[in-house]
């Protein structure tokens, strides 16, 4: 039988069975009567099934889509699907996808015997977790809550409030995600001193390797003199991809081959952040971004230089005013009678989380 002669709802099924936006537009393309289906008033809904597949769950990325400073984080926004959200629900998709790419490896980094690719529903609740993040992120990580504040009862209580939408496992979930993000800027966005001597070691010969020159203070650079530029797409990074050009003439692959050797213009122990206690309080600064600064740091900025002219560019509530998630996330079992450490504990050990350890 052509498929001229079937039923609407049976081709519209067809569509329904597509898992991503690409098979969907991909199918509408093959003959004339899928097109019309695919025109039609039916459009929307195939559409937002593709999506949920793909990138879902949208319930939680739509909160984070339309998030704003005039709606407490917490509260449930309803908010029907149209083409401008599902330009945006691509974008911030697509990040969570490639999270759920890197989490095996930062995930499993010691204990590597483990690794393995994720499981579909696992990176249901990865990308789940990541908008939730996400979403914590941009509510109270942002000019509006400065360091003076964190404290301020009203304050975790609003942020705490944000929080209880959420079980104590999805807390782990999140909590889980939010290790691996650590693990990220802990090691590539932000290597301490030690990270950066392993490295340059495995990059020499023995015996050929300079001693390394490690800075004694971690101070920003003076303002630039060209006005900040922020290097996201999306409408809550709207500045054109320049920082390039801001920053350094040379390409990405070029900045990478040169962080680790010892010329007269650079020294390879000028980019670590620290030891110990200063380069923990670095990391907990830099955690205040969200996963797609994050990730675009890691990927585009391998040179200390270029990642301190961007946290300079977010202003100086930025500096030395470390995230809230920890904190909140221990108030927040507390109020419930947990014990975060036992939680946290699960996460480690794989028994929470993400990617529960099979017995």
């Amino acid at each position: 039988m052509l498929f001229e002669d079937f039923p609407t709802e049976i081709l519209v099924d067809i569509y329904l069975s597509c898992t991503t936006i690409i098979d969907t537009i991909n199918l509408s393309t093959t003959c004339h009567r899928f097109r019309r289906i695919y025109k039609s008033s039916r459009n929307l809904p195939i559409l937002e099934h593709a999506a949920e597949s793909q990138y879902g769950p949208l319930r939680d990325l739509t909160q984070l889509l339309t998030h704003n400073a005039s709606q407490a984080a917490h509260l449930s926004r309803d908010v029907p699907f149209n083409l401008l959200l599902l330009k945006q629900i691509v974008h911030h998709g697509r990040i969570a996808e490639e999270w759920c790419s890197l989490y095996p490896f930062k995930k499993w980094k010691h204990n590597f015997e483990h690794r393995r690719l994720l499981k579909p529903d696992e990176c249901f609740r990865l990308r789940r977790a990541i908008y939730r993040l996400w979403l914590y992120t941009r509510a109270f990580h942002n000019r509006a809550h400065p360091r003076e504040s964190r404290m301020n009862k009203l304050v975790v209580l609003d942020r705490a409030a944000l929080l209880h939408n959420w079980s104590t496992v999805e807390l782990a979930e999140i909590a889980d995600v939010h290790a691996v993000m650590r693990e990220v800027v802990h090691s590539n966005v932000c290597p301490s001193n030690g990270t950066i001597a392993r490295k340059f070691k495995k990059r020499h010969p023995d015996g050929y390797a300079p001693q390394l020159l490690f800075n004694i203070h971690l101070n920003y650079p003076p303002p630039p003199q060209t006005p900040a530029v922020n290097p996201f797409f999306s409408q809550f990074h709207t500045t054109p991809d320049v920082l390039s050009n801001h920053l350094h003439a040379h390409n990405n692959t070029s900045w990478h081959s040169r962080k680790y050797q010892t010329t007269s213009y650079h020294e390879p122990g000028g980019e670590g952040w620290g030891d110990d206690i200063p380069h923990y309080y670095v990391v907990e600064d830099m955690l205040k971004l969200d996963p797609e600064q994050i990730l675009w740091l890691k990927e585009n900025a391998p040179l200390k230089g270029q990642v301190e002219m961007y946290v300079k560019s977010l202003g100086d509530w930025f500096e030395n005013n470390g995230e809230t998630w920890g904190q909140t996330l221990e108030w927040v079992l507390g109020q419930r009678g947990e014990e975060p450490d036992d939680i946290l504990g699960a996460v480690a050990d794989g028994e929470l989380g993400i990617a529960i350890v099979d017995d």
